[in-house]
Formats: C-alpha cells, sequence, structure tokens
C-alpha cells in the first residue's frame, strides 16, 4: 500500500502526514504505519531514509534527515517546546504570547541512526554517521561518526568500514542501474 502516492516513496494506511506541501522527499523512503509528520515548516527527507511505527515529528519548525538516516520506533522529533522555566504557562489551548516557545531546526547527517524511544530537542545538529542509544534524550549538538547515550559520547563508529560498504553500495547500485540500462535497449 502506498497512502499517500508519493513517487519513490512508501507509506502504509495509518501513516499521517499534515502539511505534505512542505516536505521534500528523495527516493526510496519508508514510513512506516502510526508515523505522524506536522509539516508546518520545511522538512527534507534524503534518500534511503527509514522512519519507523510510532514516531512523530512536530513543532513547527525546518527538519532535515540526509541520506541512509533511519529514526527507530517510537523516536520523538520536536523542532518547537514550550519552555516553562521562565515566565511561560500553558499549553497549545493558550496564546501564544501567554507561552515561551522554543523553536529550532533539527538537523540528522548523513548515515545518522536515531535508536527506539528516543527524544531530539529544538536546535540540535547530529552530526554525520553518529549514532543515538535506544531511549536517549538529545539537547545538544552531537559530533559527527559519535556513539552517544543521550548527550553522553560512548564511543566511535567504524568511519573507514562504514563508508568502504557505502562505496560498495554504490558499485553495486550503479551496476545494477548500467545492467538494467543495456537490457532496456536490446
Amino acid at each position: 500500500m502506498n497512502k499517500y502516492d508519493i513517487p519513490h516513496v512508501i507509506t502504509f494506511e495509518y501513516t499521517k502526514i499534515v502539511g505534505i506541501e512542505n516536505i521534500e522527499f528523495g527516493k526510496n523512503i519508508i514510513i512506516d504505519d502510526f508515523v505522524f509528520i506536522y509539516a508546518k515548516k520545511r522538512i527534507k527527507l534524503g534518500n534511503n531514509v527509514h522512519i519507523a511505527s510510532f514516531t512523530s515529528i512536530s513543532g513547527g519548525e525546518e527538519f532535515i534527515m540526509e541520506d541512509f538516516t533511519a529514526l527507530s520506533s517510537g523516536v520523538r522529533i520536536f523542532t518547537g517546546t514550550d519552555d516553562f522555566k521562565a515566565w511561560g504557562f500553558g499549553n497549545s489551548t493558550i496564546d501564544e504570547k501567554y507561552r515561551n516557545i522554543k523553536r529550532a531546526p533539527i538537523h540528522i547527517g548523513k548515515f545518522g541512526i536515531i535508536g527506539a524511544n528516543s527524544v531530539i530537542l529544538p536546535g540540535v545538529a547530529i552530526g554525520e554517521g553518529a549514532t543515538v542509544g535506544a531511549g536517549s534524550v538529545i539537547t545538544k549538538n552531537l559530533e559527527p561518526w559519535g556513539i552517544y547515550i543521550s548527550n553522553r559520547k560512548v564511543g566511535e563508529r567504524d568511519k573507514e568500514r562504514v563508508l568502504k560498504n557505502y562505496n560498495n553500495y554504490l558499485l553495486e547500485t550503479n551496476s545494477d542501474l548500467n545492467n538494467n540500462d543495456s537490457e532496456a535497449t536490446i
């Protein structure tokens, strides 16, 4: 099934997208059932992106996922949130002049993976190749190729092997494309 009939994107019966006109879709994207995306501003999803079930993207600011990125099940992307620490009070039923709302873009770099049930708060940039462990709350930028549990770096990804694997993928997929093109001309 492809509920929204977006070229090169697979969606399902219970996928919910509001503001689809504000979303730029790459190719080879899967957006699972029970995903909620509310795009008040620009959202860009690169190529080979997976957004797993029970994930939500909201908040009213820009969000970018580069190529080969994934949001595991239950991830929450908040590009906007109320800050109750200072003078703000209320919720979405109250006029914004009484709320202390923080909105800022979120960017996930190429090869970034966000573990299940993690939360990313406004203004965060996840560096290329960075991975986030399940159940993390991310409140600050993460350096490229790190492995993180919340904001704490616990290791390094094997950048060299990931990029070697990526090059093999490109060689194989380009070879498949070239073979398909030559067969079509016979």
